[in-house]
């Protein structure tokens, strides 16, 4: 299963038991938003102006070397949580809201939380 690409990634964790390759590229996806300094990348990505940056706008206010702060960028790319443009010798990078959101989903708690087990079994199955 590819964590690639705008479709999402994998079913509700709650939803019903996770196959391995799914609980497998569920945490290669978390993994990438799991260090401080790729969560204040999007977070600097997402508050820029148009939503887009390049490493050249990211580096003073993270405070991170140019080397480093390519290297997240690279693991949030592989990731499937940016996408990016070269534009002559830089490379802008914005959030592909898509798969963030395939991530909340992912942990969504089935509707009603307060169901019985076997009803949640029952509708897991189809």
């Amino acid at each position: 299963m590819s964590i690639s690409g705008p479709t999402r990634c994998c079913p509700p964790v709650f939803a019903a038991r996770l196959r391995r390759a799914d609980a497998e590229a569920l945490a290669s996806a978390f993994r990438a938003v799991a260090d401080p300094a790729r969560l204040r990348l999007l977070s600097l990505i997402a508050a820029r102006p148009g939503g887009e940056a390049c490493v050249c706008h990211l580096l003073e206010p993270i405070g991170l070397s140019q080397p480093t702060v390519s290297h997240h960028m690279k693991l949030l790319y592989e990731a499937g949580l940016v996408d990016r443009e070269r534009r002559g010798s830089r490379v802008y990078y914005r959030i592909v809201p898509e798969r963030l959101a395939a991530l909340r989903d992912a942990l969504a708690l089935p509707d009603p939380i307060d169901e019985s087990p076997g009803k949640r079994r029952e509708r897991a199955r189809g």
